[in-house]
């Protein structure tokens, strides 16, 4: 069942994100095989300009051994790996950088540094993670969201990622989204706490004026295929035409996205907004053109 299908990172991104190129950005303990692999892809696209942190011989040698000259970017030698967050953080607040990516260091140790008030890094909504997925180059993105950060969002939460969604929508050329909010069932159940939340949020979004369509509750099924909405006799604007899917909580995220890539050999691109740098999270397994994808997706997040 495990797909053996090559990722490939989309045009769509990568189209746009040259618009941003040569984007000055931290690349967080890099000296690890795939960061500096899908860092040279970034610099070879022409996408960004790499700083790089973390222990001056280990970037060296990884350079050495994917025979790339990196002799005109910057090191900052932090052999110290939890102690490159705080650098790169430090480097965003004085606007040095305008994105931050993930090596290989652990996502917690990353966020709890640049979520620190001092940084002045947060912006007017919530930090929200966003997954951009594809199976081909030329694909229509599907969205998912929020999978790797807020672990359990309550309603004023899940607003804020609404907002942040819709806005990373617009900047990849979906002018009014599609969203489901997604929970076991399209009916509102008490014993579906994830159904009551989408019932609340659909009327709040309606109240707002958000520039969507948003409705929920719907379950996975009718929020993708048209002839599952069709059967079940659901008819609205978002149901079987869904771009983006906001979950109830991390481990439907998760799991989702792990389905997509692993079964479907998806392209996972994965950017956290709302601050005031996009910053990329993506996992220590992750292929380089996922990578890439996410280095690309970082830059589109630009303000």
């Amino acid at each position: 069942m495990i797909s053996n299908k090559e990722i490939v990172c989309p045009n769509n991104l990568l189209n746009l994100a040259i618009k941003n190129k040569g984007t000055k950005a931290a690349i967080v303990n890099a000296g690890k095989p795939l960061p500096m692999l899908s860092v040279q892809d970034a610099v070879n696209e022409d996408l960004i300009e790499p700083i790089f942190i973390g222990d001056e011989k280990a970037i060296l040698k990884c350079a050495v051994d994917l025979k790339w000259d990196i002799s005109q970017y910057e090191i900052i030698h932090e052999p110290v790996e939890n102690d490159t967050a705080k650098i790169a953080a430090k480097l965003a607040s004085e606007k040095k950088i305008r994105i931050i990516v993930k090596g290989h260091i652990h996502t917690d140790v990353l966020m709890k540094e640049i979520l620190k008030r001092e940084y002045n890094l947060l912006g007017k909504t919530r930090l929200s993670h966003i997954w951009h997925m594809t199976l081909d180059k030329e694909d229509k993105p599907l969205i998912i969201t929020d999978g790797a950060l807020n672990v359990l969002p309550n309603v004023k939460t899940k607003m804020h990622i609404l907002k942040n969604v819709i806005n990373f929508s617009n900047r990849i050329g979906i002018k009014r989204p599609k969203i489901s909010l997604l929970s076991a069932t399209e009916e509102v159940l008490d014993s579906v706490p994830s159904s009551k939340d989408a019932e609340e949020l659909t009327k709040l979004a309606q109240k707002e004026n958000l520039n969507a369509d948003i409705f929920g509750p719907l379950a996975f099924d009718n929020s993708v295929s048209k002839k599952s909405a069709v059967i079940k006799g659901i008819k609205n604007d978002v149901a079987g035409n869904a771009d983006i899917l906001l979950v109830p909580g991390i481990e439907t995220g998760n799991a989702l996205v792990k389905m997509l890539i692993y079964f479907c050999g998806a392209c996972a691109a994965g950017v956290v907004v709302g601050g005031n740098v996009p910053i990329v999270i993506t996992s220590r397994s992750d292929e380089a053109k996922a990578r890439l994808a996410s280095i690309a997706a970082a830059v589109v997040a630009l303000d």
